[in-house]
This record gives C-alpha cells, structure tokens and sequence, in this order.
C-alpha cells in the first residue's frame, strides 16, 4: 500500500506523459498507441528492484478485458479507433501456436501454461501497435511475441532468476519488442491518425524515414526503462527504511490466510470456513 501509490505517481506518471498527454516523445514521434512502453515496459523495467507462487487459472479471463481496452484505446480518433480490433485479433491466435512450438521444442511438450502465456506476452507486444499495423504485420508480430519471450522465460529459469509472476518476459520484453516491432511495420495512413509528426512510418513502408523511427522507438524504450529502473530503486529504498520487502520464511509459509484474513482463492464448493489471526489458523467445516 506505500510502494504502489508511490509508483504510480513518480515512475508511471513520467513515462505515460512523456508518450501519452502531448509529451515530449510523443511530439518526437514515438509510437505507443496503447501502452507497450508506457504500462508494460514500465511495469517490467521494475520487477527486480524488490523480488517476490503464480496462480494462472483465472489469467484466461485476461483476454476478454484486454481486447476491448486495446479497441477503445483511441476513442478520440474514430477512424483510428475502428482499425484497432483487427491486429490484436490475428496476433492472439499466432501467438499462442508460436509459444505452444517452443514448449514442444524445449520441453518436449505442449502445455496449457504456455498458451496462456502466449496469449499474453501477445496482447503485450501488439499494444503499441493496435492501431498502427496491418494484419499481415500482426501475424508475424504474434508470431515473434510467442517465440523471443519464451526463450528469455527458459533462460531466467535457467539462472534462477526471482521473477515469480514472469514479468521480465511477459512485459519488459514483449514490450520492448511490440515497441521496436512498430517502428518496423506501423502503415503511414495509420500514424497519420494517430501521429503529430507527418511522414511517419515504418521500415518496411520506408528505408530512411522508417529506419529514423526505429531509433526513436530503441531510444524511448531506453528513456522509459533507466526511469522505471532508477525510480523504483528509490522508492523501495525509502519504503524499506519502514516496511519490510519481504516477507519471513514463517509468514511465506502461512500464506494469506495468516497475513490478510482471507484466501486469493477459496473453494467455496468445499464449503470450507476459516476463521484465523496472525497468530492462529483455524480451518472447520460450515
């Protein structure tokens, strides 16, 4: 409750007007048409600076909120707003088959987790190129969106790197790739809606104005992530000096039953009733 209000008003904020609001990358001509860089990157860029398992079930619900918010993300520009659903459509199913792919490919099989994170890093990567992209460019970016971040999970896994809910691959990188991708591809009709600055396109629509958009969009990313980075280094710093980061061994233990009252998830077909303190647990039978 101190780290998250913190946050959001001296690193989010920062990142979000820089790009979003009239702000100084978005009149340089920075692409982010729904928050690659500004929501997930900034999110991603900020995960190691505190650390701390994952519960998946209900991430499938995930999509049905983010389609409609990638839609309605440019509600100021009609005509931009209407080419918006049809990238992230495409992408969604690419995605998924990419990363299913990979986990064949690495793990020897397929797995339910991986599509759901396929979806994920998917919706991730397409955002800041909704509603600045063709079909076509949707496909491959939902195929790169399941495949680069894939590699980048297995390879924290690998160094046993504490990230428990996946966020250096499911936003940092899927953002910075969905970010550098838009450069690539994003149509000139479409960044005419959405863009001040004319003539912006992509690299495949333009070698010297595309390749000039590619570097802006490298250099925003670089903005964002070494703010994120330095702000919440500051901010847990000062949050450490009151509250504890961490839990201990015992409370990580008693989970959150014993640290807020109440279960993330309780199973109310078992008709299980628990009443409990910080000191004691009792579990009994409704």
């Amino acid at each position: 409750m101190a780290f998250v209000p913190l946050w959001t008003t001296v690193s989010y904020t920062v990142g979000a007007y820089s790009i979003w609001g009239g702000g100084f990358l978005f009149h340089w001509g920075v692409m982010d048409y729904s928050g690659g860089y500004v929501v997930h990157l900034a999110a991603g860029t900020g995960w190691d600076r505190g650390g701390r398992r994952r519960k998946w079930q209900w991430v499938v619900a995930t999509w049905w909120q983010w389609w409609p918010a990638r839609s309605s993300c440019g509600w100021g520009e009609p005509a931009s707003t209407a080419a918006t659903p049809s990238p992230p459509t495409p992408t969604r199913r690419w995605r998924i088959l990419a990363w299913i792919c990979c986990d064949v490919a690495v793990r020897g099989r397929p797995s339910v987790v991986g599509a759901v994170q396929g979806m994920i890093t998917g919706l991730v990567c397409i955002t800041p190129a909704a509603g600045l992209v063709q079909g076509w460019a949707a496909l491959l970016m939902g195929v790169a969106s399941g495949t680069l971040p894939c590699y980048t999970m297995n390879a924290a896994m690998s160094f046993k790197v504490d990230d428990t809910l996946g966020i250096l691959h499911t936003h940092a990188v899927s953002g910075v790739l969905g970010g550098v991708l838009t450069g690539v591809f994003a149509h000139p009709t479409l960044c005419d809606m959405f863009l001040p600055v004319t003539g912006s396109r992509g690299l495949v629509c333009g070698v010297r104005a595309g390749g000039v958009q590619v570097l802006k969009q490298v250099a925003a990313a670089l903005f964002v992530a070494a703010w994120n980075v330095a702000a919440t280094s500051i901010i847990l710093l000062l949050v450490r000096a009151f509250v504890p980061l961490r839990m201990t061994e015992e409370e990580l233990l008693a989970g959150d039953i014993a640290i807020h009252g109440e279960q993330a998830y309780t199973n109310f077909s078992s008709g299980t009733n628990c009443s409990l303190s910080h000191e004691t647990i009792e579990v009994g039978n409704s």
